[in-house]
């Protein structure tokens, strides 16, 4: 049987910056960096990006609950630096999101995950000028 999988996130995106800058200021370790576009030239900039991940779970273990790996997990960690994050994205002019990466099952028997934003997210959103991302593919046959 293939099971769902997923895992939120909180990221900033843009060119020519130092994710370690952004570290710095907001005070948050990433679960993941990409510095590409530090070593990018202006003919063709490369993107850098700063991500801060929930663990991909799975729904052979638990329920995939989406709107509680986004708040308990993600949201509780960066609303603290809310300020520091508006900062860091006018300063270096980076494009924040959060997202939501899944894999679902296409076993009949597995049932699909909720997929929401409960109003708080969509109002830290709204306040950082971030948007909300969901990407999403089927799981291989077993």
């Amino acid at each position: 049987m293939a099971f769902n999988k997923g895992r939120a996130y909180f990221g900033l995106y843009g060119y020519h910056f130092d994710p370690g800058a952004v570290t710095k200021i907001i005070g948050l370790e990433p679960t993941s960096v990409n510095d590409a576009g530090t070593r990018g030239s202006l003919d063709k900039p490369v993107v850098s990006s700063w991500e801060l991940s929930t663990e991909t779970l799975t729904s052979e273990t638990q329920e995939l609950d989406i709107y509680k790996l986004i708040d308990d997990e993600i949201l509780k960690k960066i609303e603290p630096a809310k300020d520091k994050i508006i900062e860091i994205c006018k300063s270096h002019n980076l494009s924040p999101r959060i997202g939501v990466v899944l894999t679902l099952s296409i076993d009949k028997d597995e049932t699909t995950p909720d997929v929401g934003f409960g109003a708080r997210v969509i109002k830290f959103c709204a306040e950082i000028g971030a948007f909300i991302n969901i990407d999403y593919k089927l799981s291989a046959r077993v």
